[in-house]
């Protein structure tokens, strides 16, 4: 599942884009089990990994509020990144940008640019507007 467009208003999409972006040191996702048992111990309530799971699929999608400030609490965001859909759409951005410099390559460029010029960053930016146009033309016409 993929925590873009519409459906990324979902509780499902939102936890799981946590569970996508936000990764163990190793860089590995976290298993339903580990999350479910940090939960556990910051709220003192039952939570299962199978509940964990259903709220990340969308099989249950009304989980108690201590349910979800236990999630933000572990996967370190804000509560209102459960509640409030501006809130969601800021951090889920900062999410995305997050998982992108996970990339070795994405890291390298940005950690090159922050020693650029405004002039330089502006050139740059506009070589990646166009070659962005350039791939979503291609992958349009290859569909």
């Amino acid at each position: 599942m993929s925590a873009t467009g519409p459906e990324s208003s979902t509780l499902a999409a939102r936890i799981d884009k946590l569970f996508d972006v936000v990764r163990r040191p190793d860089r590995e996702q976290y298993s339903h089990e580990e999350v479910a048992r940090a939960c556990r111990e910051a709220t003192g309530d039952t939570f299962s990994a199978t509940y964990l799971w259903q709220l990340r699929t969308g099989r249950r999608d009304n989980p108690t509020k201590r349910h979800l400030e236990a999630l933000a609490g572990f996967f370190q965001v804000p509560p209102a990144y459960f509640f409030d859909d501006r809130q969601s759409a800021r951090i889920g951005e900062e999410l995305t940008l997050l998982g992108a410099l996970r990339d070795a390559g994405v890291r390298e460029l940005a950690l090159r640019a922050v020693t650029l010029s405004p002039e330089g960053l502006g050139t740059i930016s506009d070589m990646i507007e166009v070659i962005a146009r350039r791939e979503a033309n291609a992958k349009e016409t290859r569909e």
